[in-house]
């Protein structure tokens, strides 16, 4: 999020995309905290919002949404795989900016929906969420900011303590919802031991803590991870299950940050040369493609492996 040093008391605000990046992957580079991020838990695969209004969206974002579904069309992307609609979808959003903290911009919480720029998380949300109306033909606004919303909100409630603050719990939520599927341990994956707690034991990095019920939701959420088991594949194997990895598949940078389960967010992009990794990227201030997925983990040194979620078809 923003690009600050990690250090005591120094801390980064907003989702999990903390950790900075560079194209040529030295052995020590600057490093940036992050945070977590958010979606919803609810059994439905959609939750609608009936009062989406598209006068209230930026003429940009209505444009590009309109423009990225009438290009799916026109390449008949529907007739792909689900996870190479997933990637199709991330390479129309190459070269937009990376833009930090904008779900705690607002005063109040509110589902922001924006294909101008995003972090990491956001990238990853918005992606899957027009990737899922591509495969099922869909082509209302109204749908895509529901799947928005869906992801980020534990029940679609749209309130602070509802999103999904931790990428982990984001994963766990979107795949009780059947969205994902976590194959870390399947690939390989190794158990990864963590107490979650960055944002209880860094109050003050976030504004909407200083709240007390807001502070003691966070402390029950947090209390409610204790003990979920996390799988990561560590940096030095990762290259070992590029033939298992897919195109799309959800990557998360698993972290040894104290307290935090991970630092960044993107997805594999598969070529005929490559096992890379498309993502929302700090250092670059764009979203962007890294050729290597290992050595982009490797290249900081706060990322010890990967967490790996698959995106499951909505056709069935």
């Amino acid at each position: 999020m923003l690009r600050l040093v990690l250090a005591v008391g120094l801390l980064s605000l907003g989702a999990s995309c903390g950790a900075s990046e560079t194209d040529n992957y030295p052995e020590s580079v600057e490093e940036a905290s992050t945070l977590p991020a958010a979606p919803p838990a609810s059994n439905a695969r959609l939750v609608v919002s009936a009062d989406v209004d598209t006068t209230d969206v930026n003429a940009e974002t209505l444009d590009t949404f309109r423009q990225i579904l009438a290009d799916a069309s026109t390449d008949q992307v529907a007739d792909r795989s689900y996870g190479e609609i997933v990637q199709w979808v991330g390479e129309q959003l190459i070269g937009r900016p990376y833009v930090a903290g904008m779900l705690d911009a607002p005063d109040e919480e509110t589902l922001v929906v924006d294909l101008t720029g995003f972090d990491c998380v956001l990238y990853v949300e918005n992606v899957l969420a027009m990737a899922s109306m591509i495969a099922l033909g869909q082509t209302d606004y109204a749908t895509y900011a529901a799947n928005v919303q869906t992801m980020r909100y534990r029940d679609g409630e749209l309130a602070y303590c509802s999103r999904l603050h931790y990428f982990s719990d984001w994963i766990r939520d979107n795949e009780r919802r059947g969205a994902v599927q976590d194959v870390t341990a399947s690939v390989g994956g190794e158990p990864f031991e963590k107490e979650i707690r960055f944002m209880t034991e860094n109050r003050d990095a976030y504004r909407q803590l200083a709240d007390d019920s807001a502070y003691a939701c966070v402390v029950d959420m947090e209390a409610g991870l204790a003990g979920a088991e996390l799988f990561y594949v560590p940096q030095n194997r990762i290259a070992e299950v590029y033939d298992t990895l897919q195109p799309g598949d959800v990557i998360a940078t698993a972290t040894s940050i104290g307290g935090l389960d991970v630092t960044h967010t993107g997805f594999v992009h598969k070529t005929s040369e490559n096992t890379g990794f498309m993502h929302a990227s700090l250092s670059s201030d764009a979203v962007k493609v890294s050729d290597d997925l290992e050595a982009y983990v490797q290249g900081i040194s706060s990322q010890i492996g990967i967490v790996i979620a698959r995106p499951v078809d909505p056709r069935g």
